[in-house]
């Protein structure tokens, strides 16, 4: 599916958008509430990612398909390894099979769990036979993606003696360990992270209980993206969020001050208002902890006429896309002067911006979410729109919502 975006009939924004919730707490409350069935959920993420997660968790012996979904890859991997009696083969989509999963399944086999690599080593589609592990003691090199971290923290209270990870260097993404760590707190599961050992005791029961999922802001962002390009005064109003949230990506409310938007909290509300044009020449900043947004910050710098320099951002190679590359392709398209290296990104400030250019998405739904607000400095086409159904399948309503012409 191609959509042609135009420019709004007005660059002034006032509307109301409602976001369902986060992808990344839904997985993560969904594999817990399969380890405990008398968890509840409140707010699922309505994602492609979620639903394949959800059903992938309900099979025990066969083919489990996760498509393009890379969260569902590493805690399912995790998940049938440590389930006794399940056996299945887990693979997905071609660029899935393309994606590294070596690292979690060197650290499952070193607790005694059963993987082997149908294809090619290192990479899915896997075999797994679900075994009981006895042994708790693992280590992970501390750079690597969160979520093969966050796939051992989330299985380890169903292991008989529970689990020790050591994490070697320094550690990226801290957050979404967290946030794992929170949720699993939630349902008092035990768990200490001192330095770099992370500590997950064994818990065969919770007390019933509803996790209510916030929603994603990672999915925030391209509103964010919206205001900052959009006239003096504009605004709109998201929930359901809160203040002290337990994703990464809320450093949104601090990163866009810097392009004139400010972030008012109110009640379960986030109230996104354009108070003035951005001051800065160029951004700076390490996104390592928020590598998800960086599409939409570098597409807002060039929206704007900024340059920017972000860093830390070595994970982006092995997402849907090598999204490095693919930003320098679809940016340079666009009439932008970029660079890039294997962890990070510059913009030169530049005002001129090539019109109804077309943004190939490459299989990724944040290229083609991040590219959208655009529509408000110029006409765009977006290639296989649809593929923002994996996070966010109501993106193009909603931008209709806040003004975009989408055809």
């Amino acid at each position: 599916m191609k959509l042609h975006l135009s420019q709004p009939v007005s660059n002034h924004i006032n509307s109301t958008i409602r976001i369902t919730g986060s992808k990344s707490e839904s997985n993560r409350i969904l594999l817990l509430k399969a380890l405990y069935p008398n968890v509840s959920i409140e707010n699922t993420s309505n994602s492609d990612d979620a639903q394949v997660m959800e059903k992938g968790l309900k099979i025990s012996n066969g083919v489990v398909d996760i498509h393009h979904a890379g969260t569902a890859m590493r805690f399912l991997t995790a998940y049938f390894a440590t389930q006794e009696g399940k056996e299945v083969v887990l693979t997905g989509s071609q660029r899935m099979t393309e994606r590294p999963i070596g690292v979690l399944v060197e650290a499952l086999r070193s607790l005694g769990a059963e993987i082997t690599y149908v294809n090619n080593e290192g990479f899915p589609p896997l075999k797994i036979t679900g075994k009981k592990i006895t042994q708790s003691k693992v280590s992970l090199p501390a750079d690597i993606s969160s979520q093969y971290i966050s796939a051992l923290l989330l299985n380890a209270s169903s292991l008989e003696n529970g689990l020790e990870l050591e994490l070697v260097g320094k550690i990226t993404s801290v957050p979404y360990i967290k946030m794992t760590l929170a949720l699993l707190s939630q349902l008092q599961i035990e768990n200490t992270f001192e330095g770099n050992t992370i500590k997950v005791y064994p818990k065969k029961d919770v007390k019933a209980n509803t996790l209510v999922v916030e929603s994603d802001w990672s999915s925030a962002s391209y509103f964010y993206s919206s205001i900052a390009l959009a006239d003096l005064g504009s605004q709109i109003i998201l929930s359901s969020y809160k203040e002290n949230s337990l994703q990464g990506d809320s450093v949104l409310s601090e990163i866009y001050k810097s392009f004139g938007v400010e972030t008012i909290f109110n009640e379960n509300k986030v109230v996104l208002k354009k108070i003035s044009t951005p001051k800065l020449n160029k951004l700076v900043w390490d996104l390592a902890n928020a590598p998800d947004i960086a599409q939409t910050i570098a597409v807002t710098c060039f929206g704007l006429g900024m340059g920017c320099y972000l860093t830390g951002l070595h994970t982006l190679k092995i997402k849907e896309t090598d999204r490095l590359e693919a930003l320098n392709t679809e940016l340079t398209k666009l009439g932008a002067a970029i660079s890039v290296t294997d962890k990070t990104l510059t913009i030169a400030p530049t005002m001129a911006i090539n019109k109804d250019i077309a943004i190939d998405t490459y299989n990724d739904h944040r290229m083609a979410m991040a590219f959208a607000p655009l529509a408000f400095k110029t006409s765009l086409i977006i290639n296989d729109a649809e593929v923002v159904s994996k996070s966010y399948p109501d993106f193009w309503t909603d931008m209709k919502t806040i003004g975009i012409g989408v055809v």
